[in-house]
């Protein structure tokens, strides 16, 4: 029988064939991909500029000062008593409780879940609801319809909460879409600070800190501000209570430049005669501050930036804070008692003309927020 119709080379040829079909057909699927990843890279890059741009468009861009427009006014106009009381605390939207760590410190999650944020945002307002007799509640991370927070308006809770309380908000974050993380985004956000107060401010406003992160970072960042209320006394002078809620995340030039500005505007309305009050999240140490005398069984350490200089403001100026109970907890990961490093960077600080009576923190066990809130009362002199 001929070679050619042997058997076995029939069996070669078609092996030979099917091969070089496999072949072909792998090669047809490499030339496609060499045309469809090079269009996939342009579609999705060209999702990205369209993206950035909109957000640019959109971007939250206040002006240096903004009246902000005081609601559910109070009964009273003028303050006619010299001692007073203060609470100061970050709610941390309500989304940042014990159970929960985030993402931007080093940890994973987002937002808690529907169940958590309720349990967290029911306990804040109880708690709030033990103190209709201060004079003036200062809030920082206050949300109104986030996704992070199931788009509750906490705004409207707690103001249901203190009815004898007005109040007022400056927004220091609105941004229509954060896309960090990529697997799972935060979506919508819109927060800031609210003030509360048994007497009705003669003014309040809204006012920038300067700087920011830069494009196109500083599209998905707060816009960080300080909420100032000009409140009437009887006794000739006002009382600027300032609410303040410095940044995060930075290598402390946007901190240092905030700092300056607050302490501008706190001694020159100081100068003018007036009491002068500020209270807030610094996310920094105050000046003084040592781990060592946190006694509340916490695991205390500074913060990236330690301590504000001493000699910062003028003579007779006066941070104050509770030196034994920490104010913030790290959110690497959910909170263990005795291991999970805290700090105090909640505080306040008053002019020459306040004098402190007490400050104390109330230990929270960081159960609601990863902030625990603080109490001032004090006494304006003559």
């Amino acid at each position: 029988m001929p070679y050619l119709f042997h058997p076995d080379f029939s069996h070669l040829c078609l092996e030979f064939f099917d091969k070089y079909n496999q072949i072909n057909l792998v090669v047809r699927f490499f030339k496609r991909l060499f045309f469809i990843i090079p269009f996939l890279a342009g579609l999705l890059l060209s999702l990205l500029v369209f993206a950035l741009l909109l957000a640019t468009l959109l971007d939250y861009r206040p002006p240096e000062k903004k009246t902000a427009v005081v609601i559910q006014p109070a009964g009273k106009n003028t303050i006619n008593k010299k001692e007073l009381a203060l609470l100061s605390w970050n709610i941390g939207y309500a989304g940042l409780g014990k159970e929960m760590d985030f993402f931007y410190d080093g940890g994973h999650q987002v937002r808690p879940s529907r169940q958590l944020h309720d349990a967290y945002l029911n306990a804040i307002l109880e708690f709030l609801n033990y103190k209709t007799n201060m004079d003036f509640i200062l809030l920082q991370e206050v949300d109104e319809k986030s996704r992070r927070s199931y788009r509750t308006d906490q705004l409207e809770k707690i103001a249901e909460t203190l009815p004898g309380h007005c109040f007022s908000f400056a927004t220091n974050y609105d941004v229509p879409f954060v896309p960090a993380p990529p697997d799972n985004p935060m979506g919508k956000v819109k927060s800031g600070l609210m003030t509360m107060s048994l007497v009705n401010p003669e003014s309040s406003e809204r006012v920038s800190f300067p700087g920011n992160y830069t494009w196109p970072i500083s599209l998905f960042m707060l816009d960080r501000c300080f909420l100032v209320q000009r409140v009437k006394t009887g006794f000739g002078k006002d009382l600027i209570l300032v609410n303040t809620h410095n940044s995060a995340f930075d290598d402390g030039q946007l901190r240092q430049q905030q700092m300056e500005v607050l302490r501008t505007f706190a001694v020159q309305e100081f100068e003018i005669g007036n009491y002068v009050i500020v209270g807030g999240d610094w996310n920094q140490n105050p000046p003084d501050y040592k781990p060592e005398k946190i006694t509340n069984g916490d695991y205390a350490v500074k913060n990236d930036l330690g301590n504000i200089p001493v000699n910062f403001m003028p003579e007779g100026w006066h941070w104050a804070f509770d030196e034994t109970t920490p104010t913030n907890r790290f959110v690497v990961s959910d909170y263990e008692k005795h291991k999970t490093p805290t700090t105090i960077i909640d505080y306040f600080l008053v002019s020459p003309n306040v004098e402190v009576i007490s400050v104390s923190t109330t230990d929270l066990g960081f159960a609601y927020s990863d902030h625990n809130p603080v109490s001032l009362k004090v006494t304006l002199n003559d």
